[in-house]
């Protein structure tokens, strides 16, 4: 039986929304929001919607050209071969053409509605996903790098869309959520690690070892830990902040270490997935609510 026999039906307005990743896009523009309300200034309500919709448009458009050139891999993974392309049930000059679209409307609206410093990292996010993190992924495991650029940029370009320049909250902003996608996607890697080896990715866990990939995990939350209680100094966030930041560093920690020490496996690296979510969820609320306390007081 074919692939698209076994498919379920959608309809093509569902498929194109479906190349978007929406899930992951959503998490994209919660941290580009977090930026523009952390970010000391005003932003008029039409900047403001420029900005969401350029950033997200732009999102929507790297996410649709990476499933059309992961087209061929998509099928061999499971939580992947459903989709639009590798199920068959979207030409592939039809999502190409639709990428092509979201990049030449959302990038121009961002430079334009926003401003050019964040119109270039927009571009900046766009070509390093589609044009250096994606054709890296099936060769070198250092893929996590590059692609860890654009996942950071959109709370720095919510920052530069109220300030008009990158400043020291704005690069900290950055750096938690480069550190963050490291234990984040590992974490993926490793419980998801047949799936990458059938689709012929070049994960950590398959190159270096699960034990390598446990180190690897573990000094980047580190770092996460460290970056993230600097903005307190910087006087972006309070106190109460503060103590949500190292509440959950201790436990993220704590939990990586777990791993490292008794070398867990599958269920432990779906664990700490979860986990991460949660606290990039918990850290931005207490980043939020603490800013505007600050303020306050």
């Amino acid at each position: 039986m074919s692939v698209r026999a076994l498919s379920r039906p959608v309809s093509p307005a569902a498929d194109l929304v479906a190349l978007t990743k929406p899930r992951l896009s959503s998490l994209v523009l919660c941290t580009l929001a977090g930026g523009m309300w952390l970010a000391p200034g005003e932003l008029s309500v039409s900047r403001w919607v420029a900005t969401l919709l350029g950033t997200a448009g732009t999102v929507a458009a790297a996410n649709a050209l990476n499933c059309w050139i992961e087209r061929d891999r998509d099928r061999f993974m499971a939580r992947t071969r459903q989709r639009p392309l590798p199920s068959g049930r979207m030409e592939p000059a039809v999502a190409l053409g639709f990428g092509l679209f979201l990049a030449v409307f959302s990038l121009p609206l961002l430079a334009l509605g926003s401003n050019g410093l964040t119109g270039s990292l927009g571009f900046l996010a766009l070509v390093s996903y589609v044009a250096a993190y994606t054709p890296l992924k099936p060769k070198s495991p250092m893929a996590m790098v590059v692609g860890a650029l654009p996942g950071s940029l959109p709370p720095l370009m919510g920052w530069t869309a109220v300030t008009g320049r990158i400043g020291a909250g704005g690069l900290v902003l950055f750096g938690i959520l480069f550190a963050w996608q490291m234990p984040h996607f590992l974490a993926i890697a490793l419980f998801r690690k047949e799936d990458y080896r059938r689709a012929g990715y070049m994960a950590l866990p398959l190159v270096r070892g699960d034990d390598v990939t446990r180190v690897w995990m573990l000094l980047w939350t580190v770092l996460l830990v460290a970056l993230s209680v600097l903005l307190v100094p910087l006087g972006v966030a309070g106190t109460l902040y503060l103590v949500v930041a190292v509440a959950l560093g201790a436990a993220f920690l704590a939990l990586i270490v777990r791993g490292l020490v008794r070398r867990e496996q599958k269920a432990w690296a779906r664990q700490t997935f979860l986990f991460s979510l949660l606290y990039l969820a918990g850290l931005f609320a207490a980043l939020l609510l603490s800013a505007r306390a600050h303020e306050r007081f």
